[in-house]
């Protein structure tokens, strides 16, 4: 590149050239330089990048509000900003997403996007920072510390919402099969032996109202993100922000995102303390670990398909081996047992970078926004594929269900209030050793006759089915 296609910009450390057609300066150049470490730019991260324009539009607006900006910067900073947030300019936020400095390079850079591009705006050119400069004008009563923490709860706040939406999809596939299983008699199972009866729209059942309750706990965590630490600047004693400001600024962020935010009552506390994050975290957690344990059942009751349980079928998407022809796997499921086990990974990290924090700030919060940027929309992207790529499109082995129930011992124990526990004691030591089914013997034996027999082992009678869906 020329030097006719740079411009000279200035920092702490000296002066740099920058590419004269980018939105970002100095401060972005050095840590692109300083951090090439995951490739992973916070572009990547769209959420984030909305919920920093908002908080600089929202700081823009305060400090006019309060006299320390001329009405004509704040008007085209808050131009910019928007721009930013209805998706514009998201490329020139490059800088990676781990870096040192507690998110301060994120900060810069938003601030010189906004800058440069509100010089535009003004009839300036990239870089003319003596009509508005990042620092003095877009990070007015400002520092990164509250800006980052507050701009990734935001994000926080906004990518849980999707998440609770992809949850709430894939609650309802799991509640349809239930009804349309209501019907379909299966052998519930402890410890993997045979139990005693159910219905499989009892077990599917299940699986929906172990996501209605994640969903709750989740909606219940996130509230906690919604209070922020925006006007305590460095450490949250609110050193070169007016008074006034905390509020103003919270009131127009709330405004712009459309969130029921509150200021910290104590913003030193809040500076400092990344609790919210890990309780966010937690929950995740649980979500991973429920959704896992759903998909191992899945893989269990559809394997075979003729030498395994075979109860029910999952849905066919791809070829299952290079080698073995007609083989089907539940690649799916897999899919979702996969996002769990980097979900808790995540969690650690979010664990140990919450407890390193020293003194009044916590400098390890850009690891704490990838780690659940990234858990809350692959759990969201998981949610979703499971029910439209498999929940919808399982179906019963209704004959295996059946024969199972018919040949199983465990049925005798819906028959014991009837027969007695002596006789089904018999009744059952006979089957197990003879493989005749209980429905049989006790037939055999006289026990009950057979339209007695036909009603004690009805789906809503063995396994309360009808209270169960109701």
């Amino acid at each position: 590149m020329t030097a006719a296609a740079m411009r000279s910009e200035h920092d702490l450390l000296g002066d740099r050239l920058v590419p004269a057609d980018v939105y970002w300066g100095i401060h972005t150049l050095r840590a692109i330089e300083n951090f090439p470490i995951t490739g992973t730019p916070i572009s990547a991260y769209p959420h984030l990048i909305d919920a920093l324009a908002a908080v600089k539009a929202a700081a823009a607006s305060a400090n006019a509000e309060l006299g320390l900006l001329e009405p004509e910067k704040a008007a085209a900073i808050v131009a910019a900003c928007h721009e930013i947030r209805a998706g514009g300019l998201h490329d020139q936020f490059p800088v990676d997403v781990i870096q040192g400095g507690a998110g301060t390079s994120t900060n810069m850079n938003a601030n010189e996007v906004v800058a440069n591009r509100a010089l535009e705006l003004l009839g300036h050119s990239k870089g003319q920072y003596e009509h508005l400069h990042p620092n003095e004008d877009v990070n007015l009563s400002q520092s990164t510390n509250d800006v980052y923490p507050t701009a990734v709860k935001i994000a926080t706040v906004v990518a849980v919402h999707g998440l609770l939406g992809a949850m709430a999809q894939l609650q309802d596939a799991f509640a349809v099969k239930a009804v349309e299983f209501r019907d379909v008699l299966k052998m519930g199972r402890t410890q993997l032996q045979d139990a005693v009866p159910m219905t499989l729209g009892q077990e599917f059942a299940t699986y929906a109202v172990m996501i209605d309750e994640d969903r709750s706990r989740l909606a219940e965590a996130v509230e906690l993100v919604h209070e922020i630490n925006l006007g305590g600047t460095a450490i949250g004693t609110a050193l070169n922000a007016p008074a006034g400001y905390a509020e103003s600024a919270r009131r127009h962020l709330a405004e712009i995102t459309g969130l029921p935010l509150v200021t910290a009552a104590d913003l030193i506390e809040a500076t400092q303390d990344c609790g919210a994050f890990v309780q966010v975290s937690g929950v995740l957690k649980r979500i991973a670990v429920k959704l896992s344990k759903i998909c191992n059942d899945l893989r269990l009751l559809s394997s075979g398909p003729r030498a395994g349980l075979g109860e029910i079928n999952l849905p066919p998407v791809q070829a299952g081996s290079s080698i073995m022809p007609g083989k089907v796997n539940p690649v799916i499921p897999e899919a979702v047992n996969q996002v769990a086990f980097d979900v808790i990974g995540r969690d650690i990290t979010i664990t140990m970078a919450a407890e390193a924090g020293q003194l009044q700030l916590n400098a390890f919060e850009p690891i704490i926004l990838r780690s659940l940027s990234e858990s809350i929309t692959h759990l969201r992207n998981a949610c979703v594929m499971l029910a439209d790529r498999c929940v919808v499109g399982i179906t019963a082995n209704t004959q295996a269900l059946h024969a199972t129930v018919e040949k199983s011992i465990g049925l005798v124990t819906a028959l014991n209030p009837h027969i007695g526990y002596t006789a089904a004691t018999d009744i059952a030591k006979e089957a197990l050793l003879t493989g005749r089914g209980v429905a049989e013997l006790v037939l055999e034996r006289g026990l009950l006759n057979v339209e007695t027999l036909v009603e004690l082992i009805r789906p809503e009678t063995v396994a309360g089915s009808k209270r169960a869906l109701m």
